[in-house]
């Protein structure tokens, strides 16, 4: 579990990023209109995290982005623990 001051850094982390990438219209320019992603990875004390933000005109494509990463995780758990 990640402790209350590395959760403060992780959430500090993606907001200054997000506020840069908001500051700059060309950075969504060429997004298309119905489906689009962003991926922030940072660091903490412990070791790396990463963040994925997502957006789409149609719920299922979330849901099973978010299904995949979840099977991922739990393929990856998996292999590490053998």
């Amino acid at each position: 579990m990640i402790e209350k001051e590395d959760a403060k850094k992780v959430a500090e982390v993606i907001g200054n990023n997000l506020i840069g990438v908001s500051h700059d219209a060309s950075n969504f320019q060429k997004l298309p209109d119905s489906f689009w992603g962003y991926f922030a990875r940072g660091h903490d004390k412990k070791g790396t995290f990463g963040v994925i933000l997502t957006y789409s005109e149609n719920e299922q494509d979330v849901d099973d982005l978010i299904k995949n990463y979840e099977e991922w995780v739990a393929k990856n758990k998996n292999e590490k623990s053998e």
